[in-house]
């Protein structure tokens, strides 16, 4: 069955992929190749995101084109979600989506056709932290980017642009600790969202997300663009994002893992940041360039949104994408 919700390349050949991440659970990919990858050792690149994803949109989208490039390709999405195991559905963790990026490297440098020794990453929006974070480890990563960067444990442990406070942070943790609580009885994963706010009483609101049929009149401009990718040109039925919730407790992990720790380990091996000009999550990708060391490089692209990196083709900088793979995996 043929569901990407991106436009297929004829140049470029597909295959599902199946392979297996440290802790044994089995994740689902997509391979692809470009024309003549049969003939020769190829330079490989990884692609996950964003968060709550599937590999049939943008992580799909910038595999095909990062082959058309002349790079082996590989999609995949991480574990619990999509097509890939986990038995509990639609949980989280920075720990082990940063394993899987390894698992993936494992997986793509064992093919014939591949030089292990040229191997990069891409991150995209959520998964992009961990991206970065495999990369400041796992020394195989020789060159990784990220895109419309989101760091999800500072997000969910700190609020956009660490808007919460220390009385806030301890309600959120009280709330997702008792929720452990309500979920042992039932032996079941209640739904949530990893967007935690509080109601008029300062009290934490994690129940699952409401998915209207259409946008509501007044929503704010980035709900607007998320929901316009998600629920309406690029609905998936297996992605999170806007198809269904994720499990409550989710966020428990990211309060424990923070995802920047390692990043300047990055260096000598190159990172470029791209971040859209009128991008809410910029800082993220700013903060990220301040703190890594070099090379680095921060590219932000004029009047673009952090959706826009998603697969608006007449901004994501798919040039400097291939440039950047080309000069750091030779």
């Amino acid at each position: 069955m043929e569901d990407r919700v991106f436009e297929l390349d004829p140049r470029i050949n597909r295959k599902r992929v199946r392979f297996r991440n440290r802790f044994g659970i089995e994740l689902a990919g997509d391979l692809y190749l470009p024309e003549s990858a049969a003939v020769g050792k190829w330079p490989a690149i990884i692609v996950a995101g964003p968060f709550g994803a599937v590999k049939e949109q943008a992580a799909g989208l910038y595999a095909q084109q990062l082959a058309v490039c002349g790079f082996v390709s590989l999609a995949f999405d991480p574990s619990f979600c999509g097509e890939s195991g986990g038995a509990v559905r639609h949980m989280a963790s920075p720990d082990i989506f940063t394993e899987d990026y390894s698992a993936a490297v494992d997986f793509i440098g064992l093919l014939d056709f591949v030089d292990r020794q040229r191997i990069g990453a891409v991150g995209i929006c959520g998964l992009a932290g961990m991206a970065l974070t495999a990369a400041g480890t796992d020394t195989r990563i020789k060159a990784v980017a990220a895109l419309s960067m989101y760091d999800m444990s500072r997000d969910m442990s700190r609020g956009y642009r660490d808007c919460y406070t220390e009385e806030q942070r301890n309600k959120i943790k009280k709330h997702l600790s008792e929720q452990r609580w309500r979920d042992a009885e039932s032996g079941t994963f209640a739904p949530g969202s990893h967007e935690i706010s509080f109601d008029e009483h300062n009290e934490p609101i994690t129940g699952p997300m409401e998915i209207p049929d259409e946008l509501p009149e007044g929503a704010d401009p980035v709900t607007a663009a998320f929901f316009r990718y998600y629920a309406k040109r690029a609905r998936h039925p297996r992605a999170v994002n806007f198809v269904s919730s994720w499990a409550a407790t989710m966020p428990v992990s990211f309060f424990s893992f923070p995802l920047m720790t390692n990043i300047r380990e990055i260096s000598p091996r190159p990172l470029l940041l791209i971040a859209g000009e009128k991008a809410h999550s910029r800082y993220y990708s700013e903060d990220a360039y301040t703190a890594a060391a070099e090379p680095k490089e921060l590219m932000i692209v004029p009047d673009a949104d952090h959706v826009d990196l998603y697969d608006n083709r007449d901004k994501i900088p798919f040039d400097r994408l291939a440039l950047f793979f080309r000069e750091h995996l030779k």
